[in-house]
């Protein structure tokens, strides 16, 4: 149960517009970390205009976004961002159940390639260390132009920011029912 209330659109018309921006960027749906972000507007909104930029305006390709967004959740334990993504994006953009599975140990996998592997040890590193080794760094230079590694470093520390809130406000995912 979340630690601060979910808001209600139909007790704040207020907000129709922005609730309305939302929902356009969310294929109609209104999910439950927008609800509480709606405490304050202007950072719902903000928030909204990151996470669309790192998601949809980028050179990363779909599976690599969503390989990177999974695993940072799986590291968080953010079961709400796996419990999303998977079927929502993940398998629309061509992953596999079974890599997505295999995200939590992709070390062991024989299941993702040598740029995606790469991009993985990155997110691990900025998500577990947050200094990167010059190594780890320097693979991504073996796959990525600079334009993609900033993005893909945004990205990871979008969804770092992203599961943490999460967590720490107990921001259960939504049923799918109710995310319409």
């Amino acid at each position: 149960m979340a630690r601060v209330s979910l808001i209600e659109e139909r007790d704040h018309p207020e907000l129709e517009k922005l609730t309305s921006k939302i929902r356009g960027g969310r294929g109609g749906r209104m999910l439950n970390i927008y609800r509480m972000l709606l405490h304050s507007p202007a950072l719902a909104e903000r928030w909204l205009d990151q996470v669309s930029a790192v998601r949809w305006q980028t050179d990363l390709d779909g599976k690599l976004r969503e390989i990177v967004i999974i695993r940072v959740g799986m590291l968080n334990r953010v079961e709400y961002v796996v419990k999303a993504h998977v079927p929502m994006h993940a398998l629309r953009e061509g992953l596999t159940p079974e890599q997505c599975e295999a995200l939590a140990d992709w070390q062991a996998s024989p299941l993702f390639d040598d740029a995606q592997r790469a991009a993985l040890a990155y997110a691990d590193s900025m998500t577990q260390q947050i200094q990167v080794p010059e190594a780890i760094f320097a693979k991504l230079k073996d796959y990525y132009t600079e334009k993609q590694i900033v993005e893909l470093t945004v990205l990871i520390g979008t969804y770092n920011m992203h599961t943490r809130v999460l967590q720490a406000l107990e921001i259960d995912a939504e049923a799918p029912a109710a995310a319409k």
